[in-house]
């Protein structure tokens, strides 16, 4: 299992300290959450954040965009030297156009969809993708609860990589910790994306070490 835990739920205040921690922890990336007010309701972190982040960072970036229009900013995202940049199903009008551009500009190109988005949006685009992130929470704010229903549409999704000859890795973000991980390992996900569950733990080190070990994956990116 790959985890991710999500900078949006760490100290900002000292948030060299949490990136070192994560340095020397078993986590595999860095979940960057960036949000623009419009497309989601809250607004976190931008650019000089972000390269902040990549200047001490040692593991790969995943760029997390829930913004519109996320195709403006391809470059500046892979200027970071990010591994993998995800974009929102429901912000792109072109998405072949904006998956295309990701991988032209060298990184992993991912595509994400909200809770109430059906997986068949993604029926003739899974083949060209690196990874699918299905939101179990309603995006725009750390610390919400886990959608139930998220383990059955991860498995869902699972079934259409496998029917459509993909070989895209499932990622997940929302509510993850113990429990939910289990399930959703179970269900088919390969990436865990946690924040609230490793950031507010009482070792976060030790956090990250047992949600890695929910489940191991025979392919890593």
């Amino acid at each position: 299992m790959l985890i991710a835990p999500s900078l949006l739920s760490a100290d900002f205040g000292h948030l060299a300290a949490d990136v070192e921690m994560l340095n020397d922890s078993d986590a595999d990336w860095f979940h960057l959450d960036v949000m623009d007010g419009v497309f989601v309701p809250n607004i976190s972190f931008g650019f000089p954040v972000m390269e902040a982040i990549a200047r001490v960072a040692r593991k790969p970036l995943d760029v997390h965009l829930m913004i519109e229009h996320p195709e403006k900013f391809t470059a500046r995202v892979a200027a970071l030297g990010a591994r993998v940049m995800n974009v929102h199903q429901e912000a792109c009008i072109h998405l072949h156009r904006v998956v295309t551009g990701i991988r032209e500009a060298g990184m992993l190109a991912g595509v994400t969809l909200n809770p109430a988005t059906p997986i068949s949006t993604l029926e003739d685009i899974v083949t060209e993708v690196d990874l699918v992130m299905l939101m179990s929470v309603n995006p725009g704010y750390g610390g919400q609860s886990f959608i139930e229903s998220s383990v059955e549409k991860v498995a869902r999704l699972k079934e259409l990589l496998l029917r459509r000859g993909s070989r895209a890795l499932i990622e997940v973000d929302g509510g993850v910790n113990r429990e939910t991980g289990a399930r959703l390992a179970q269900a088919g996900a390969d990436i865990l994306v946690a924040g609230s569950s490793v950031f507010r733990a009482p070792d976060p080190q030790k956090e990250i070490k047992a949600l890695k070990k929910l489940s191991e994956i025979d392919r890593i990116i």
